[in-house]
């Protein structure tokens, strides 16, 4: 199940237009953490063989439970913690678990993700993990949505950035009213604006006036007259981009 890029902004102020992370790779990512753990497991349970066997029976058991807690537990949280969301799996694939901002996954949220894994995953085979990607925009399984996370491909085709904004048009821009423009317009009138001067004139100008013609029923007040569709689509984008730094850097800590 594919999901198209959108943008998103990192816990550094930097919008980054990012694809989350398709089911099959992240499937395929879970597979390689799977035979990471298995393998460790059975590497502490030789261990445990060879040491404690002879120990109390009820000692023994513990450890073998304190192991596996270490193995579907620790690892995940230590690794995702430690290398900013990301296990052997989704390294090799490419993924990285962020929160829902954008920014780097928190300890809580590691710790939230690999507690749902032991149910969702490891108690249930994956089946609740699976739906819930396929109905979730975001491709988010259980644990992602407890933990405010979701994970992201780092090697999918990135978008253009938002274009600078138009100097006439900075006065309009910070007045508009842009909750009714959606991340689908958006990412429309950015990419016609980065294929711009690639397009025959004549199709250049009539997709213009139509995307800006969609974009402009979406915001207010409606751009001064005249103005040349181009130049209103990227005073638009590049007001929607400062607001989001502006928003979230209101929240980073000082």
């Amino acid at each position: 199940m594919a999901f198209q890029p959108e943008p998103l902004v990192t816990g550094d102020a930097v919008q980054l237009d990012v694809s989350i992370a398709q089911l099959p790779v992240r499937a395929l990512a879970a597979l390689i953490d799977v035979t990471v753990m298995a393998a460790g497991y059975a590497v502490l349970t030789v261990l445990w063989a060879l040491t404690l066997r002879d120990f109390d029976p009820a000692l023994s058991a513990a450890v073998l439970i304190i192991f596996m807690v270490l193995v579907l537990v620790g690892y995940p949280v230590v690794f995702e913690t430690a290398t900013r969301g990301r296990s052997l799996g989704k390294m090799a694939l490419g993924l990285r678990v962020v929160s829902d901002d954008g920014g780097p996954e928190r300890l809580r949220q590691a710790a939230f993700r690999a507690l749902s894994s032991v149910i969702e995953i490891w108690m249930l085979t994956g089946g609740p993990a699976v739906i819930c990607s396929m109905l979730s925009p975001r491709g988010k399984r259980i644990g992602d949505v407890f933990a405010g996370t979701m994970v992201i491909s780092e090697r999918a085709p990135r978008l253009n950035p938002p274009p600078p904004m138009p100097p006439e048009l900075a006065w309009w821009a910070a007045t508009l009213q842009l909750s009714g423009l959606g991340p689908e317009q958006a990412d429309m009138a950015r990419q016609f604006l980065s294929r711009a001067t690639g397009l025959e004139p004549g199709l250049r100008e009539q997709m213009g006036r139509r995307i800006a013609a969609d974009v402009a029923a979406r915001i207010s007040p409606p751009p001064p007259p005249d103005v040349p569709p181009e130049l209103m689509l990227a005073a638009v984008l590049a007001e929607r981009h400062r607001r989001e730094l502006a928003r979230l850097q209101a929240r980073l800590p000082s």
